[in-house]
């Protein structure tokens, strides 16, 4: 029996990930320079992920 495509590997999904998780948003405002510490991390701006 065959697998399912759905259920391969993360070695196969090449796609690029659009949602950041909430230490990458912030370590890319740092980097941009809109955020500074003692900030709250709650209720970040929307961001885009570097290319």
């Amino acid at each position: 029996m065959s697998q399912h495509p759905s259920l391969k590997g993360k070695s196969s999904i090449s796609a690029r990930r659009s949602v950041l998780k909430r230490f990458e948003r912030v370590e890319l405002l740092r980097k941009r320079g809109q955020f500074k510490d003692g900030q709250s991390v709650m209720g970040l701006p929307k961001t885009k992920p570097e290319d």
